[in-house]
């Protein structure tokens, strides 16, 4: 079990091998409709039904697009690895982990920004919140601006040691530990981001006649 505990089906299934065990060796130990109730408490996501466990529930992840046509192959490389990678990391029950990876990835993107804009407002921050700041200034009194809001605020959040402490660590007495449903819902609201600032730079690089990209 100790073994296992970095993946959660895994380290399930390691925990039920144990209380077979352990009962064929005359000791009590909780049946399936315990360990399910548990599971169930805690939004596993997973439920035993002999002799198989069984996923509760199917995620369809938000779609970012692929193939940004705007950016090189080496960002293109980077955005398949941190998303490949904070699904991975989601499906093996490690909320918190992906969540940081789809984060370093929304801050990586917004450096793509850097020299946009005209000769006297060219975005020239160098780190998440001065991008973003630097943007809405350019788009003031459009939609886009209180999209760049809702992005810092969730990025606020998941970065503050008493939100998701993804940045700086979780305060101990007042932090808030990640659920594995809400990590599921911040890798999603962040995937939206991601595709906003993609199609915004798109736009920006190319126009708005640039070719669809093919779904992740």
């Amino acid at each position: 079990m100790d073994i296992s505990a970095g993946n959660a089906p895994v380290f399930i299934e390691a925990f039920w091998n144990c209380c077979e065990d352990l009962e064929q060796s005359g000791l009590g130990v909780p049946d399936v409709q315990i360990i399910n109730a548990i599971l169930a408490d805690h939004d596993a996501g997973y439920e035993i039904r002999l002799p198989d466990l069984i996923a509760t529930r199917a995620y369809m992840p938000i779609t970012v697009p692929r193939q940004a046509p705007s950016l090189d192959e080496q960002a293109r490389a980077l955005i398949d690895e941190c998303l490949a990678e904070s699904e991975r990391l989601l499906d093996v029950g490690q909320g918190r982990r992906a969540v940081q990876e789809i984060l370093f990835l929304l801050e990586s993107i917004t450096t793509a920004f850097r020299g946009m804009g005209e000769d006297t407002e060219t975005i020239q921050g160098k780190y998440f919140g001065p991008f973003i700041n630097e943007m809405k200034k350019r788009e003031r009194g459009k939609a886009q601006e209180n999209i760049l809001t809702w992005m810092t605020t969730l990025h606020g959040y998941l970065s503050s040691p008493t939100g998701g402490g993804v940045h700086h660590g979780t305060d101990l007495k007042e932090g808030i530990a990640i659920q594995p449903h809400e990590a599921r819902l911040y890798c999603n609201l962040a995937r939206s981001y991601l595709t906003f600032l993609l199609e915004e730079h798109d736009q920006q690089t190319n126009g708005a006649s640039s070719m669809p990209w093919s779904a992740y």
